[in-house]
C-alpha cells in the first residue's frame, strides 16, 4: 500500500492509539497528536480529525501505515503481536505498554506521554495519584470493609477476573480481594455454579468488557451482595483515574442483594 504524502509537521509526533484508556490519556494532555485511533477509542467524546483504524484486536494495519505516524501506542493485552510486528516491519515505531498494577500504570502513562511530546506533567495525573492515595489511607484506617470478591468480566462462557490484572489491583487498593487471583490464569473461565458455591461477600459486575446492568448478571447470583460498576473505571488507565476510586467506593458501597 502506498503510504500518503506526510502532511506539513505539527506541533508534536503524530500519533496512533491501538488503545482506548491511552487514546484518552493522550488526546486531553496533548490535543492534536492523534491522528488514528480504533472504533473501541470512545474517550473524549471529541477526537477532532484523528481516523478510525478498526478494532484492538483487528486494527487495519494497512491503514495504520498510510497514516504515517510518528508513534503507535500499544499495549501488550489488549493489541495482538501479530499486527504490532507488521507495523514495525513497515518501519513504524511502536510503544508495547504493561500495565498490571495501578503503580504501572502511573509509570507507563508518564512514558507514553513524554514519547508524544508532553513535556509538563497533567495536572490529572497528579490528580489520580493523590485520589488512589487517599484511598490507600481510608482502607488503612479501616474506613472501608474489607470483602472477597469474584469479578465477572464475561458470560457465556463466564470469565471472571484471575491473577495479576490491573482492575484486580484497584480493587484491592478498595479493600476487595479477588478470590480467584491466586489461579494460573489471568482471566479463567469458571462455571457459574462454581463461583456461586464459592460464597463471595461480593460479586462485582462491570459494565465492560461485558455489558452486565441489573438485569442481565445479578439473577445470576441468587442471594449473593451485588456491585454494578462502570467498567471504564475498573479496567481503563488514563484521565478516568482520578474519578475512579470514588465511582467504584459509592458502587461497593450501594451493592445489594
Amino acid at each position: 500500500m502506498t503510504a500518503a504524502p506526510r502532511p506539513p509537521a505539527a506541533r508534536g509526533p503524530r500519533v496512533v492509539s491501538l488503545v482506548p484508556s491511552l487514546t484518552e490519556a493522550v488526546a486531553v494532555s496533548a490535543p492534536g497528536a492523534l491522528v488514528g485511533v480504533t472504533d473501541w477509542c470512545t474517550h473524549p467524546a471529541d477526537l477532532g480529525g484523528a481516523v478510525r483504524i478498526g478494532g484492538t484486536k483487528n486494527p487495519d494495519t494497512e491503514a495504520v501505515v498510510a497514516l504515517r505516524p510518528d508513534l503507535v501506542i500499544a499495549n501488550e493485552e489488549e493489541n495482538r503481536g501479530p499486527d504490532l510486528d507488521a507495523l514495525r516491519a513497515a518501519g513504524l515505531d511502536v510503544l508495547v505498554t504493561e500495565v498490571r498494577t495501578l503503580d504501572q500504570a502511573f509509570a507507563e502513562l508518564t512514558r507514553v506521554l513524554g514519547a508524544c511530546g508532553v513535556t509538563d506533567r497533567p495536572r490529572w495525573l497528579d490528580a489520580a495519584e493523590a485520589a488512589w492515595a487517599a484511598v490507600a489511607d481510608a482502607v488503612a484506617a479501616g474506613d472501608e470493609p474489607l470483602r472477597t470478591a469474584v469479578v465477572p468480566i464475561w458470560r457465556r462462557p463466564w470469565m471472571v477476573l484471575g491473577r495479576d490484572t490491573f482492575a484486580g489491583d484497584l480493587l484491592a487498593r478498595l479493600g476487595v480481594r479477588n478470590l480467584y487471583a491466586g489461579h494460573p490464569e489471568r482471566y479463567p473461565r469458571v462455571p457459574v455454579e462454581e463461583l456461586n458455591a464459592a460464597a463471595p461477600d461480593l460479586v462485582v459486575l462491570p459494565d465492560e468488557p461485558y455489558r452486565f446492568t441489573r438485569d442481565d448478571g445479578p439473577e445470576a447470583f441468587p442471594g449473593a451482595v451485588t456491585a454494578l460498576v462502570d467498567g471504564r473505571h475498573l479496567t481503563w488507565y488514563g484521565p478516568s483515574l482520578a474519578e475512579a476510586p470514588r465511582s467504584l467506593a459509592r458502587a461497593l458501597r450501594a451493592a445489594r442483594r
